[in-house]
């Protein structure tokens, strides 16, 4: 039987959001795939959030492909530090520029 506390401890976390599209630097650029994991009180909330943010970092460009919530901490190292900026409020992208495992992330406020 689960745990009260615990269930009560879930309820009070934020909504976290995760987004997967591409974004371009350029108008008609080569995309760069990306991830972005937020707080938000709704779907549309969060994808005005990371339109914002990536316009901020200079981004002209944005597909956003897939949206969706997590209800757990993630499992792979890669998403651990956006997932815990994003429980803190920030917005956090993780921009992959191959299309293979290496990738740059920052984290924007």
């Amino acid at each position: 039987m689960p745990d009260s506390t615990t269930e009560n401890n879930f309820e009070d976390m934020p909504m976290i959001f995760v987004i997967i599209g591409e974004a371009c630097l350029v108008k008609g650029g080569a995309k760069v795939p990306f991830n972005a994991l937020l707080a938000a009180p709704d779907d549309d909330t969060a994808v005005h959030m990371v339109l914002e943010s990536l316009a901020q970092e200079g981004y002209q460009e944005a597909d956003l492909h897939q949206i969706g919530n997590l209800d757990q901490r993630p499992e792979k190292e890669e998403f651990l530090a956006a997932y815990e900026s994003a429980l803190a409020g920030e917005i956090a992208l993780i921009v992959y520029e191959s299309d293979d495992t290496d990738h740059s992330a920052f984290t924007l406020h």
